[in-house]
């Protein structure tokens, strides 16, 4: 596989501009019962905040954290719900790493304003592609934050009986995302994340068909996220659990790495910051170019 050469881009980082020169690693804090790999692991809060310190110590350089799980065939959360335990992970990755940049996974547009003005986080990760609030895009604007613009289709509880694409998912992904961009450019959103949503309304298929055509989002003219840590395109093509699919999840990363991607979403920082490590020696010595 040849190298797509990494693209740097800055962020807006509460009137701070933070620029990703390298890729970067991104922690899954999840404050849940019920997510696929880790959901009730992080129960309390002293497990939580040892959670976010150990993946500050490996290398995290953003932590993600969630309220709501987003698996295929998810249940709802009520609102409030989600705000006590986006409150809950937000404190304790404040207490664990205090200059922790930090991402909440949530698509409601007042958990989004919340995290934000109340909590001191930096970035919106909103894995419904702007659909399921209406006032997502206003309030990121108001907010003036980055935003992840995840492709989806339909609810955590629908999106997989949405996985047919007529002109072949790359494409369509591809087409439909450039969309949104535009539409959150006009709307005076500038720091744009994009994310082809690996899982989400995808067939296996699908899944790594879009990984292997990643150098083509990059005429998004935006940086690209890969959240494929031990999701189901691993674990039914190796047939394991996700408890086991930490090889298969390290094979997928180095692939993202060598087609520019600038922010791999994981379980497992270590495992990640190791890849990016062996990946841009490999990239900087040109052997794959031989």
């Amino acid at each position: 596989m040849q190298a797509t050469t990494f693209i740097p881009f800055s962020l807006n980082l509460g009137g701070k501009l933070v620029e990703i020169d390298r890729p970067w690693v991104m922690g899954i804090l999840n404050v849940t019962p019920d997510s696929f790999y880790d959901g009730g692991s992080h129960a309390d809060a002293t497990a939580i905040e040892e959670h976010a310190a150990r993946m500050a110590h490996e290398g995290a350089d953003v932590i993600d954290v969630g309220g709501y799980s987003t698996r295929p065939g998810a249940g709802d959360v009520p609102a409030d719900e989600e705000l006590r335990r986006v409150e809950a992970g937000v404190k304790a990755v404040r207490r664990a790493a205090p200059d922790m940049i930090i991402s909440v996974d949530t698509f409601r547009a007042h958990v989004a304003r919340r995290a934000i003005e109340e909590m001191g986080a930096h970035i919106i990760n909103d894995i419904s592609f702007g659909t399921l609030d209406k006032d997502m895009f206003a309030t990121i604007r108001q907010l003036n934050v980055p935003y992840i613009l995840t492709h989806s289709r339909g609810t955590p509880a629908t999106m997989q009986t949405l996985t047919h694409y007529d002109n072949g998912v790359t494409a369509t992904v591809l087409e439909e995302m450039a969309r949104k961009i535009d539409t959150l450019r006009q709307d005076g959103v500038n720091d744009i994340i994009a994310d082809p949503g690996f899982g989400f309304a995808k067939t296996v298929d699908d899944n790594y068909r879009l990984l292997a055509n990643l150098d083509a989002f990059h005429t998004l003219g935006v940086p690209l996220l890969v959240g494929v840590s031990r999701k189901s395109m691993i674990t039914r093509v190796a047939q394991c659990t996700p408890a086991e699919a930490l090889a298969g999840t390290t094979a997928l990363h180095a692939a993202a790495l060598l087609k520019g991607a600038h922010i791999l979403r994981v379980h497992d920082v270590a495992a990640a910051v190791q890849a990016r490590v062996v990946i841009s020696k490999l990239s900087s010595a040109s052997i794959i170019n031989t």
